[in-house]
């Protein structure tokens, strides 16, 4: 028998046993088919060889459950796996990654910069939630160090006592150091302790920071504190004080030109305010004077700021009438002000409920629905509420706006979302999903109940007048439901509807289809 034969008989098997041509329907039917005439067909064995790949108890239990296909096999494994517990696993795999921080935090302290690099950007990357295959190249970058890692640089040490290459601590205490290296040593201790000054001596004493290059220098120094015997650094050290003594005349212009604007801004007012008051008296004028002089020596005049700004306060105590009245004055703005913000507040809050309705139909746009969607999905999660999904499609949608236009096809939009709004219930959500295509949320409403919704909605819709312009037009629509309890997520939900939504389309439009077992 051919391959085309057993195909033929595969359908017309699914057509007497009611079922619909489904890629699930359809393998299993052909692999029966294709046993019963006695062919071989290797995707009829994934389910033996998917089973040998077991161990024995898992096996043990497909044949104690006659598991015969590999929907069958799927559901299985699903419910193995829904109950395992999940909390441990988690607790497990935080542990673990925790474990492994801590073993790449050690690495880094181990005297090996190539380690130690590496260390640090696993770590970054694990902090970071790396996917699988990041974790994968960077253990591969691992395996590569562990094979090229060269350790005979400790034999150099031989001719200065024993070494111990497992144990690198060990081998530095056991050489053999004379006078010559005890003087090096000391030599190097005293380098050190030069270093940190030099380095301490970097540091701004006004600014708030360093530049890279002070930064760089001091890096280089701390970590080889011998670089101070050589010539070259000579250069490197003269540009980082000076770029130091940069930085803090930089941190002293900047407050000077700070204290000169508030002295400015200061000056102003008093100017204003003797300029308008009519007992202005000596003192007063003095400030003036001194204000308008100030700015022409900012940092000759940083020392008495304080003072000058100690005077100006009590210069603007005196005047508090005056500032007072001046305040009334300008009260009737603040209030007007005031009432401007607040409508502006009203018109923001009215924005952003429109924000969730669909411009043309007025139901709620794709985005609100996902806002629902996430709450009934929530209660269900928590309290087990069911609901369900339908989603509507007009069938021939294009035919009318490339019939009448689409103008005509917005008012079949609108027509059909008051239809919408009158079958469903005030706990229902009802929404605009894109372009003709409509969902509803059925709150606590089983598949039987988001059936009989969707009839009583595709009956209301059949026997409409959709008018327009004087023109009837002919709108039909299909559409597809599901249950939230008969899957596994909010998703496979919404894919369910959608799947049948095409079916009814398929099979003819104008109709409603689900799951019928």
């Amino acid at each position: 028998m051919t391959i085309d034969a057993i195909i033929n008989k595969a359908v017309k098997r699914l057509k007497l046993e009611g079922k619909l041509l489904t890629p699930d329907f359809y393998a299993e039917a052909f692999c029966k088919e294709a046993k019963k005439a006695g062919m071989n067909v290797e995707d009829c064995n994934h389910l033996e060889k998917f089973t040998k790949s077991l161990n024995s108890e898992f096996q043990k239990d497909l044949k104690n459950y006659h598991i015969k296909t590999q929907h069958e096999f799927v559901r299985f494994i699903i419910s193995k796996l829904n109950r395992t517990n999940p909390t441990q696993a988690t607790q497990t795999i935080e542990a673990q990654n925790l474990l492994t921080k801590r073993i790449l935090q050690a690495v880094e302290v181990l005297h090996n910069k190539e380690a130690a690099e590496l260390a640090k950007k696993t770590i970054d990357i694990l902090g970071a939630g790396a996917k699988a295959e990041q974790i994968d190249a960077f253990r591969q970058r691992w395996v590569n160090f562990l094979t090229t890692y060269d350790d005979t640089f400790l034999q150099k040490l031989k001719a200065l006592g024993s070494v111990d290459s497992s144990d690198l601590k060990k081998s530095i205490e056991a050489l053999n150091l004379e006078a010559g290296s005890t003087s090096m040593v000391e030599n190097s201790s005293v380098l050190e302790k030069v270093s940190k000054l030099l380095v301490s001596s970097f540091v701004p004493s006004i600014a708030s920071s360093v530049n890279d290059t002070i930064a760089n220098i001091s890096i280089k120094i701390r970590q080889n504190p011998s670089l101070l015997e050589s010539d070259s650094i000579e250069q490197e050290i003269k540009t980082a004080i000076s770029l130091r003594i940069a930085l803090d005349k930089e941190s002293v212009k900047e407050m000077v030109e700070s204290i000169d604007g508030v002295l400015d801004k200061l000056s102003l007012r008093l100017i204003d305010m003797i300029e308008k008051s009519d007992n202005s008296n000596e003192e007063i004028q003095s400030i003036k004077k001194d204000l308008e002089a100030y700015g022409e020596d900012p940092i000759k005049n940083f020392k008495t700021a304080h003072k000058k700004l100690y005077t100006i306060a009590i210069a603007l105590e005196k005047n508090t009438q005056l500032l007072s009245k001046d305040l009334k004055n300008h009260s009737g703005e603040v209030n007007a002000l005031s009432v401007k913000v607040k409508k502006l507040e009203k018109e923001l809050a009215a924005a952003k409920e429109e924000s969730k309705e669909d411009f043309l139909t007025k139901l709620y746009n794709r985005r609100a629905l996902d806002d629902f969607m996430e709450i009934k999905e929530a209660e269900f999660k928590r309290y087990k509420r069911n609901f369900s999904v339908v989603m509507f499609d007009l069938d021939k949608f294009k035919d009318v706006n490339d019939t009448f236009g689409h103008d005509a096809g917005d008012a079949v939009l609108v027509a059909f979302a008051k239809i919408l709004k009158k079958e469903c219930r005030s706990v229902d959500v009802v929404g605009r999903f894109g372009g003709e295509e409509f969902l509803a949320i059925l709150s606590e409403t089983d598949t039987k109940g988001g059936v009989i919704f969707a009839e009583k909605v595709r009956k209301h819709v059949e026997k409409a007048r959709f008018m327009y312009k004087g023109k009837r037009i002919s709108v039909t629509v299909s559409s597809g439901v599901s249950e939230r309890k008969k899957h596994i997520s909010l998703s496979a939900t919404i894919n369910s509807a959608d799947e049948y939504l095409y079916v009814a389309k398929t099979n003819g439009r104008n109709r409603v289809e689900y799951k019928k077992k």
